[in-house]
């Protein structure tokens, strides 16, 4: 059986996930982690050896995520990730719901066709325009038809699906999709300066990382969490894939610029580097700048110096103020 794990975290705490994706990893090794706030959970190891089923073991888990983080979960138990995917979205906030592989055709009668995985806003609306709008329908028509509707392999999917069927593997260790790192401030914060100094540090943190995991990410979201607890979130793409922390630091205080937050009271900043790919797929545009090149070879040498004395053995000057 496999779990989908949803966690409620609440904004601005969505760097806690490696910390409970380890708390599942007591359980079982086969995890995937599903950035920002979830993973899915290969049990079927897990059942044998604690000699419990599918229910109880997703209650041993809810429970260690609150014991250990304070963390909630949502949990979907099914055969196969899409359809654990589908039980934890009409699962109640906080509860487990199960769907055993005999109860999956029933499961699945009269949900729409875009509920099953896969199936997008244009796929759902070509579908819908030959009467084909729910998964009963979808599984009831023929697979030629579906084939000639949305293509021979897209359909086989499609009919697959619409009878319960998900041959996706849950891939333990799978390369992250997104990082995030987080800075609360003891009190409210008004001071524009200490914004920044805040997402430099943060940048500096992330641009670390993807690059001791050659990484590289294609875009920044940002998240200011404000005295009552509201949130605002900007997102850019930039203009190359990039582990380059001024890169990275420059395209950071963009996005908090164009807030225009005027004497606001931020509580935290979260930045998250998303879309990452690894760095020797991603081309970089050579730069005729010999400051940039000068700050790249730096870089390369404090990351060695953090390799080997710690995180903290190389850090900028305005940083250390």
């Amino acid at each position: 059986m496999i779990l989908y794990v949803r966690f409620r975290l609440p904004p601005m705490h969505e760097a806690a996930l490696p910390e409970l994706l380890a708390l599942i990893g007591d359980i079982s090794p086969a995890v995937q982690a599903l950035p920002p706030d979830a993973a899915l959970v290969d049990i079927r190891g897990a059942q044998r050896y604690f000699g419990r089923d599918a229910a109880e073991l997703a209650s041993l888990l809810r429970v260690r995520a609150l014991a250990h983080c304070g963390v909630d979960c949502v949990i979907g138990v099914g055969p196969n990730p899409m359809l654990a995917k589908m039980a934890a979205r009409a699962a109640e906030p906080g509860a487990t719901l199960a769907v055993p592989e005999e109860d999956a055709a029933r499961f699945l009668r009269g949900k729409p066709v875009a509920a099953l995985e896969g199936v997008g806003p244009a796929t759902a609306r070509t579908l819908c325009g030959y009467g084909l709008d729910s998964v009963d329908r979808v599984a009831a028509a023929p697979l030629a038809v579906l084939q000639r509707i949305v293509g021979a392999r897209a359909g086989r999917e499609l009919w697959e699906r619409s009878h319960g069927i998900d041959r996706t593997a849950v891939v333990p260790n799978a390369a992250a999709r997104s990082l995030a790192a987080e800075r609360s401030f003891p009190l409210d914060e008004l001071d524009p300066e200490r914004h920044r100094r805040a997402l430099l540090s943060i940048t500096e943190e992330l641009g670390a990382r993807m690059r001791a995991e050659k990484q590289v990410c294609r875009s920044l979201t940002l998240v200011v969490r404000y005295a009552d607890r509201s949130t605002t979130t900007r997102s850019r793409t930039l203009r190359e894939p990039s582990a380059h922390s001024a890169a990275l630091t420059s395209a950071a205080y963009r996005l908090l610029g164009s807030l225009g937050l005027q004497r606001a009271r931020v509580r935290g900043l979260t930045l998250r580097a998303e879309d990452l790919t690894p760095a020797e797929r991603a081309a970089r545009q050579l730069s005729l700048d010999p400051e940039d090149e000068r700050a790249r070879r730096i870089e390369a040498v404090a990351d060695r110096a953090r390799a080997r004395f710690g995180p903290k053995a190389v850090i900028r000057g305005s940083l250390a103020a």
